[in-house]
């Protein structure tokens, strides 16, 4: 039998205490996130993701990541200059590999799916 993993009212669940953005490059900046599902080898981590406005730097060289904005606006400009602006019911897929900046104008939340290479057991 297949096992269905079901989330609801993901635009609403309480991901817990926002902490400081690690990469941002706006002081005060905050993020907090909440893993709904990992698979059992480790590549693939699907979960809610939030941050207050400001901008940080994103680096995709050790997984890839779909985003599915949920509310919010943002810019994410990849190092070539390449803009794109996302909003709620907008999706982006980061190969892995991208590097750029976010810059989130609205308080932002997403799902997100990172896709890495299976953990080593």
């Amino acid at each position: 039998m297949i096992d269905l993993s079901v989330f609801k009212g993901l635009a609403g669940i309480d991901l817990g205490p926002f902490a400081d953005k690690p990469t941002t490059l706006t002081p005060g900046q905050q993020e907090a996130a909440a893993s709904l599902w990992t698979s059992p080898d480790g590549a693939l981590e699907i979960g809610v993701w939030e941050c207050t406005p400001g901008r940080f730097t994103a680096d995709r060289s050790a997984a890839a990541e779909f985003c599915h904005f949920l509310q919010g606006r943002i810019v994410m400009t990849h190092v070539d200059g390449t803009r794109a602006e996302l909003g709620p019911g907008d999706a982006i897929m980061l190969p892995r590999g991208w590097k750029g900046t976010w810059e989130i104008v609205e308080h932002t939340r997403k799902i997100y799916a990172f896709l890495s290479d299976p953990a080593e057991g």
